[in-house]
């Protein structure tokens, strides 16, 4: 019985498999030249590069209004010139942050 399942087992292994060939449409490769693609890459990495100062004003924006609380903390009568001088370094840092995305769309978008 072993020697008629080895022999089934042969026998089937050495019938012709029929192979299908699925045929796709080719396609043409299409490069781009390679300068623009270091012009792209140039861009990403400066506007990457520009978009760091954003950081920097959430940095500092937690700087102004952490000085803020303290100096609050020290001299509560002074709250409303201290405030006023808090709003003063809020925009500012803001304004830092936002020059510095616009910088980084201008690079992506403008040039």
């Amino acid at each position: 019985m072993a020697a008629s399942i080895v022999r089934v087992i042969f026998s089937r292994s050495c019938v012709p498999v029929r192979q299908f060939i699925v045929t796709t449409p080719m396609r043409s490769l299409q490069t781009s030249l390679p300068r623009c693609d270091v012009e792209s890459a140039a861009k990403f990495i400066g506007a990457g590069a520009a978009t760091v100062g954003v950081a920097g004003s959430g940095a500092g924006i937690g700087s102004v209004f952490g000085g803020l609380c303290q100096a609050y903390a020290r001299n509560p009568s002074a709250k409303n010139q201290l405030f006023n001088y808090a709003i003063l370094g809020f925009a500012l840092s803001e304004a830092m942050g936002l020059f510095c995305l616009m910088i980084a769309f201008m690079i992506l978008f403008a040039m």
